[in-house]
């Protein structure tokens, strides 16, 4: 039996059922019925809180112990998806946080620190990230100083135009600027350091005086570096910091803020048959032990934000399943990040041919993963996609 997609307010297309079958994902018997765990606890059980309240009946819920705070924000939780994964299948049941604690007080030992530990982190407010309270949605907004990019190449490749457009997307409600020299579309060819850096030096001059927080958007040390110098304050990096050996240090040195995002491959060749176990947990344990190495170098975990990578070696239905599940992120206790905007990795952005076209796609994307606690939106249309956040935020706070 594939695993039972009643519970979520969109079932899933016909092609992420048929993926869960060839992936051996079945539905599991609850708790108190035979579900059982093959290995350490540690690699193989994650938790995804499920769900959601907001508003009154959150605050009901928690003050009765049947709900517990969602990462700070505005939402909680009553119920935990939990899988467990062994070399073969995924097993997926849910339960209560009460019967989930019960569980694992029977289970012992190792199987209940685990737990704990999870929902410990998958509950504790999010420190600031860049200056910036993770209590509400946060958006930055994207800046390709570059020719090629695959939404809006060219478009703001001469620095005034840059900076121009890095002003409005301010003034349109951006919290922060990502701004890149470099397109890493499927199929880019790799842009050398000098003219990466000529790309990106006089955009951040020309917002040296901004009100929202800097990002360079770079997988080069180099380019990090002069960035930081020029005011970034959040280094993204598509390869989570290992595309280069010097990133790391370089970023522990700095003590920047870095979102580490998930791609298999690389741009060149990572969507031509990108392959998974399980693309959500496969995606889970990459992120774990990115951060991990980044906490073990001298970056703490409150500097950490993780992105998943949606369109970066993955299929329309590997995308599908982590948007699906994206909530499992919490586990790791940081900041979660989705760049979603305008991506043909959208199913529904299929029926359009041009990205600008896709807003609504962009935007029912960013809606379903605020649903599930995620905190920043990395995006192109940063008017509209303020109005539609502001609505949801004042929503779920009952305004």
């Amino acid at each position: 039996m594939v695993a039972d997609w009643s519970r979520s307010r969109n079932r899933a297309p016909d092609g992420v059922a048929g993926l869960f079958r060839a992936q051996g994902i079945v539905q599991s018997p609850g708790l108190d019925r035979g579900f059982a765990l093959s290995g350490p606890p540690a690699r193989h059980l994650y938790l995804r809180p499920v769900g959601f309240l907001s508003g009154d009946a959150a605050a009901a819920a928690s003050a009765i112990g049947s709900a517990a705070p969602l990462a700070g924000g505005p939402l909680a939780f009553t119920h935990v998806e939990l899988l467990a994964r062994d070399e073969g299948r995924v097993a997926v049941t849910t339960a209560s946080l009460h019967d989930l604690k019960s569980w694992a007080r029977s289970s012992g030992g190792e199987v209940e620190g685990h737990v704990a530990g999870v929902l410990a982190r998958v509950s504790m407010p999010r420190p600031a990230f860049a200056g910036l309270s993770l209590d509400r949605p946060r958006l930055m907004g994207i800046l390709n100083a570059t020719p090629d990019s695959f939404s809006d190449g060219g478009a703001h490749l001469a620095p005034e135009a840059a900076a121009a457009h890095g002003r409005t997307l301010v003034s349109a409600g951006a919290d922060i600027v990502d701004i890149g020299g470099e397109s890493t579309r499927p199929g880019a060819v790799p842009v050398g350091i000098e003219e990466e850096l000529r790309r990106v030096r006089p955009v951040f001059a020309g917002l040296s005086n901004s009100t929202a927080a800097l990002s360079i958007d770079t997988r080069k040390s180099a380019v990090m570096a002069v960035a930081i110098d020029a005011g970034a304050t959040i280094v993204n990096d598509i390869t989570a910091l290992a595309g280069d050996p010097r990133s790391m240090a370089l970023a522990v040195e700095r003590q920047a803020f870095v979102v580490l995002m998930h791609m298999q491959g690389d741009p060149t060749t990572m969507n031509k048959a990108p392959s998974y176990r399980y693309a959500p947990l496969d995606v889970y344990d990459f992120l774990e032990d990115r951060i991990e190495a980044c906490v073990a170098a001298g970056l703490p975990r409150a500097k950490i934000a993780v992105d998943p990578g949606l369109g970066f070696g993955k299929t329309t239905e590997h995308n599908v399943a982590i948007l699906e599940r994206i909530s499992l992120l919490h586990g790791l206790g940081c900041g979660i990040l989705l760049g979603a905007s305008r991506k043909l990795a959208l199913g529904a952005a299929r029926r359009t041919t041009e990205p600008p076209q896709r807003l609504g796609a962009s935007l029912g994307a960013a809606l379903g993963a605020l649903e599930q606690g995620v905190q920043l939106l990395r995006v192109h249309d940063v008017a509209a996609t303020r109005q539609a956040v502001d609505v949801w935020h004042a929503l779920r706070n009952g305004i």
